[in-house]
This record gives C-alpha cells, structure tokens and sequence, in this order.
C-alpha cells in the first residue's frame, strides 16, 4: 500500500477526535453536574471548562504550526520541551490512561445491554467479560485491517451515536420549562442561598467533571504524522473541540429545564434515558440505551486507535521498545494494537478477582491524564519565550490561560491524585531504563535523577496509604 493511501484527511480527524470524547459519560453527565452544582454554577463551570480547554485546544493548533517537526503525538511536546525522561513519562501516563479507559468501555457496554439482556447484569460478571473480550479482539482485527477502513468505521459509527443524543436535545429544548430551569438557581439551603464559599465548592467539583469528559481532544495531534495535510491537525482539534463543547453544554443545562437538581442528582444509570422517557416515554430509554451501546462502541474503538498510534510513535522515538513499530503489510502498527489490547484483556479478567478494580483503574486513568496536558502548555509557552513572541500577544494569552488552568485542575484534583499519578508513572520507568540500556545511551540526566528520587518516594507513599485510596 502506498504511503497516500495510509493518511488521513480533515473530517476523519475530526470524526476520531469526537468519537474519542464522546463516550457513555455523555449519557450520564446532566446527573454527575446535578450532583455538584445548581444550573447557575453549571453554566460557570462550562464557561470555565471552555476556556480552559479551549486554550489547551488552541495550544496545540499553535504548536503544530510553529513545530512542524514534531509529529509524533502530544508526548514529543513533552519530549523536545523537557528531556527524553519527561517525555517518556507523558506518553506512559497518556497510554496507560487511555487503556485503563477502555476496561471501563468493555464493562459498561455489557451494564448498558443489560438493560436489554438482563443476564450481563452489572457489566462486571462472567457473560460480560466473556463478551467484552469478543468486542476487544473484534476492533483490534478492524484496525488492523487498515487505517482507511478504521476510519471511515469510526465515522460511521459516530455518526450513529449522534442520532439519538440530537433526539434528546431536541426533545429537552422543546419541552423546556424557565420556572423548572430558574427554580433555585443557584443552589440554596432550606429558603437562604448558599454562601459565596458554598457557590466555590460546587465550581471547583464542576471544572474537574467538565475537564475528564474532553479527554481525546488531542485525538488529530496524535495521528498528525499520518494527516493528509499538516494544517488539518490544527483544524480538526478546534472544530472538533467546538461541536463536542455545543453538545455537552445542550445536554447538560437544558436538562434543568426538565427535572429540578435534586431529581436530576438522584436519577439511575445512564440518567439521559430517565430523562427522555419523562418527555416521551419508555421510547425514550430504549433510544437511549441503544445509543450508550453504540457511543460506548465508538470511544473504544477511537481510542484504541489512539493507544496503538502513541505507542507505536513512541517505538519509533525510542521512549517504548522496538517490538512497538513493527507495521503488518496495510501499513498498521500490529504489535502495538496488540500488546494494547492483550494489556486491556488481563485487566478484563481482573474482575474475577475483585469488584473494587473497576474503582481503582478509572482513578488511575483520571490521575495519569493531566502530566501530558500540562506538558503540552508549558511547552507551548517555553516556545513562544524561545520565539521572542510578545508578552502581549494572542499565542502568549492562550499559553497563560491554558497553564493557569491545568495548575488548578492539578490542585483542585487534590494531592491524592498527584500521588496516584507517581503511582501510575514510576513502574513505567522500568521499561524506560531497558529501552534505554538496549540503545546504549545515557538512562538518567543529572535533573532527572532529582525527578525519579522524588517521585519513588511518592511512590513508596502511595503504596503505604493504598488502603485510603481504595476508599476515596
């Protein structure tokens, strides 16, 4: 196959990048913001979260622009900015937070054919691992077909999940309440509104809940070195981020039009099809349940794409072993797919062993994402200083607010998942000292030895409060 053959144009980047953010949280999101926040305060956070997300969005179109060069995905930010240890560090946090990601797409696709096929029960029993296991090795031969085929699946697909989130929208705006919608507007207590500080504390729960539902928005970045035209990376972030914020921000505000805060928090699982069938019906929760399933289908199969490509970018960096870039004859990374795949098996099987590990691995997926973002800013402004832009510029501004906010998503996160995150990262850099010795350059700089004594003391930390982590 010829190298044309295998690249990727505009609208397939922006297809991976929505199928990869819109996943089953979608389905579920009115509830998880109901639970933290009046509609008031949701609409702030949304303000926030666009903002900073957007900046972030915006970093890394500027980025692609200005470091051509750099094509092998968010991580080589990380690794021309920081040092081949950082850089490794971002891309196993990344790879790891993506498969550990995709456990959880195997369990709640069977918890939503459950409501169908009752025997799948919680997602997390016998048929549904048997089941998951199927659909994984079914997207690892779709991928390894081709990456044009891959592509054109995940836009069909996308476009499938689409259809029954437009219906809700449609539905909610049509029958819309403004007395529902302003009721306790911004939270209160009995009959008195809540203090300044109460209004925070919802604000500072609904920047973390908008932040892990855009992870993906990196999607064209990671596949950049196979885009048909170096321009339609930076495109297809900014467009894809802009559609994906309109729906989520839809689906979540006009639901308060619907049901009060208090209804919205209490709803089951997944609380769109709750809400749809208040409009229309049991209809509604079928519609709805069939588009979790195909949602669900669409973000783990786009992100396994996005697995595969980073792990097999860095083979060809040096960052991962040489086994990661082997390509089979259509032009696919296959090892990578597969390792990728055979890594999310065994953490399938980990449910014969404990319930708690579902818990635990999305923990560990929501902690590892936000080193790689934060790289990606803080190389973005490191740029702008080497490039002599103005302090009073837009590229400067958009680095500024983009780092302001990854600093306060790392501290409202709370030094728990700065600990889970050291608990993430520091086994990684046992395969990173063998890639190292294989190659025969130096393992440590003398800054990076500084980085990995402390973080294996956070390490030894995490393992000694391990017990506290399960509970949080």
């Amino acid at each position: 196959m010829q190298q044309a053959e295998r690249k990727i144009g505009l609208f397939p980047l922006i297809g991976i990048i929505m199928s990869a953010i819109i996943g089953a949280g979608i389905f579920n999101l009115m509830k998880e913001m109901a639970s933290t926040a009046s509609v008031g305060v949701t609409i702030i956070g949304w303000i926030i979260a666009g903002v900073g997300m957007g900046s972030l969005a915006f970093c890394m179109e500027s980025l692609i622009e200005k470091r051509p060069d750099l094509d092998a995905g968010i991580f080589s930010y990380a690794q021309a900015g920081f040092g081949d240890y950082i850089g490794f560090n971002s891309v196993w946090g990344y790879w790891l937070s993506v498969i550990i990601g995709n456990v959880a797409f195997g369990t709640l696709m069977f918890s939503a054919l459950a409501y169908f096929f009752p025997i799948f029960g919680n997602g997390q029993n016998v048929p549904s691992i048997i089941g998951a296991s199927i659909v994984l090795w079914l997207i690892n031969y779709c991928i390894t077909r081709g990456l044009e085929q891959a592509t054109i699946l995940n836009a069909l697909v996308m476009i499938a999940k689409l259809v029954p989130i437009i219906i809700f929208i449609v539905c909610i705006i049509g029958a819309f309440h403004a007395q529902i919608f302003f009721h306790d507007f911004w939270g209160s207590i009995g009959s008195k509104a809540v203090p300044a500080t109460g209004i925070l504390t919802q604000l500072k729960g609904t920047v973390l809940s908008t932040m892990f539902v855009f992870i993906g928005v990196e999607g064209a970045v990671v596949f950049s070195a196979r885009a048909k035209k170096r321009t339609d990376v930076g495109k297809a972030t900014i467009l894809g981020f802009g559609a994906v914020t309109l729906i989520y921000v839809l689906v979540t505000v006009f639901s308060y039009g619907l049901l009060t805060q208090s209804q919205l928090s209490k709803l089951p699982n997944p609380a769109m099809a709750y809400v749809l069938a208040d409009i229309i019906g049991k209809p509604g929760a079928i519609i709805v349940n069939i588009g979790v399933i195909i949602a669900i289908f669409g973000a783990w199969m786009a992100n396994t794409m996005l697995a595969e490509e980073v792990a097999y970018q860095a083979g060809k960096q040096q960052l991962f072993p040489k086994i990661f870039t082997k390509e089979n004859k259509r032009g696919m990374p296959v090892n990578s797919t597969f390792i990728t795949n055979l890594i999310v098996q065994g953490m399938l099987f980990s449910f014969f062993i404990t319930d708690q590990a579902y818990s635990l691995f999305m923990k560990f997926s929501s902690a590892t994402i936000l080193l790689p973002y934060t790289c990606v800013v803080l190389f973005q402004l490191k740029t702008n200083y080497q490039t002599h832009v103005k302090l009073v510029s837009t590229d400067m501004l958009v680095g500024i607010i983009a780092t302001l906010y990854m600093f306060w998503l790392i501290y409202a996160s709370g030094a728990i998942y700065l600990v889970l995150t050291i608990l993430s990262l520091v086994p990684g850099t046992l395969m990173y000292i063998y890639v190292r010795r294989k190659e025969s350059v130096r393992v440590f700089k003398p800054y990076e030895v500084v980085i990995f004594v402390i973080a294996l003391g956070v390490f030894t930390y995490g393992l000694w409060q391990m017990s506290a982590i399960l509970k949080m």
